[in-house]
């Protein structure tokens, strides 16, 4: 019996040195391979700054541009009420 219990404690521990070496190769990261995941996450929140950049610019753009619109309307139509008036009052009827 102490033979078989010796046997089942060898393959334990081998079992468990082979986990312990195969894991500790497989999530560990080189210096090298931090700095590149570090530069691939600095350029990829660079663009999605630039997008949102790009979207708050258009959304800006087009509300000036409507804005400007309405602006130059309505000094139209005041203008032209005004002018409406002094026609009026000039109007010999």
């Amino acid at each position: 019996m102490s033979v078989c219990k010796f046997a089942l404690a060898l393959c334990l521990a081998v079992a468990l040195a082979a986990t312990a070496v195969g894991s500790t190769s497989q999530y560990e990261q080189s210096p090298k391979q931090d700095m590149k995941d570090a530069g691939h996450a600095t350029k990829n929140a660079a663009k999605d700054t630039g997008r949102a950049t790009k979207k708050t610019a258009r959304k800006t753009g087009h509300a000036v541009k409507r804005t400007t619109k309405r602006a130059a309307h309505k000094t139209a139509d005041k203008t032209q009420e005004g002018a409406q008036k002094v026609k009026d009052k000039t109007n010999p009827d």
